[in-house]
């Protein structure tokens, strides 16, 4: 008779892999001694061996019994089912290799190329990194709602940084994200005003090649981010409302304005 440690030992596994087949049933458990400890034969060995088999092989722990059972034409049948599902596995994890090989550190970790070029222009032009980061963030969340998009939002953004007026009000945003509530909010109401500008241009004349509508929720959510990353950003919201619209990230005329 064998103990537990001889019994993994002959079978070529662990004492934890035989407590576990006890445990999900694959292996019944053996008599056990005057001590109270378990005590195996040969045959346990054998079935062990199968079973370390099969699950080495890559069966699930769920079906090894079925296979065990199986005659020969089911064993087939249940051994190609097991190949196809590991075929599967294995082009999955060919699949995340090659995403692994894409991924890139920084900005381009959840960004496709075209935005992460478009933050390293705002970097290059000298924005403070609290506004770079906030800009690429706020892509990021559009980008996982609407990446068919991304390639019309950028080349959109791209030409509006040739504008010395989108220019312009960037740089009033961005002294803004650390300016003293003290001091007023001047720069918030010229910056409102501009947006505005913008907006009411935008509404008269749409670009005939600019993105879809983006989906409420998701400016809201954008919205909100500001909102959490620029302090003064609660204010600015107020600002554009008084003026008769709403939002940020698409601002919208507010119903009053419209009626």
């Amino acid at each position: 008779m064998l103990s537990i440690g001889q019994l993994a030992t002959y079978a070529g596994t662990t004492v934890r892999a035989v407590r576990h087949y006890h445990a999900v049933g694959l292996l019944p458990e053996p008599p056990r001694d005057h001590s109270g400890y378990r005590t195996y034969d040969a045959a346990t060995v054998v079935q062990l061996v199968r079973i370390r088999t099969l699950a080495e092989a890559g069966v699930p722990l769920a079906r090894v019994r079925e296979v065990l059972d199986a005659g020969p034409a089911e064993f087939a049948r249940a051994i190609d089912g097991v190949d196809r599902r590991l075929r599967a596995e294995i082009e999955e994890r060919r699949q995340h290799r090659r995403r692994i090989a894409a991924l890139t550190p920084g900005d381009g970790l959840a960004l496709p190329a075209e935005a992460t070029a478009y933050v390293e222009r705002l970097r290059g032009l000298g924005f403070s990194e609290a506004f770079v980061d906030g800009q690429r963030d706020a892509w990021v969340l559009i980008a996982a709602r609407m990446p068919e998009q991304m390639p019309v939002y950028m080349r959109l953004k791209d030409a509006q940084l040739d504008e010395p007026r989108t220019l312009e009000l960037f740089r009033l945003l961005d002294a803004a994200i650390d300016a003293d509530p003290a001091d007023g909010d001047a720069d918030l109401r010229r910056i409102a005003d501009e947006l505005v500008s913008l907006s009411e241009e935008d509404d008269a004349h749409p670009p005939l090649d600019g993105p879809d509508v983006m989906p409420e929720e998701l400016a809201r959510l954008i919205d909100a981010f500001m909102v959490k990353s620029m302090p003064r950003g609660r204010r600015l919201l107020e600002l554009i409302e008084a003026r008769g619209w709403s939002g940020v990230s698409q601002m919208e005329r507010t119903p009053d304005a419209q009626g």
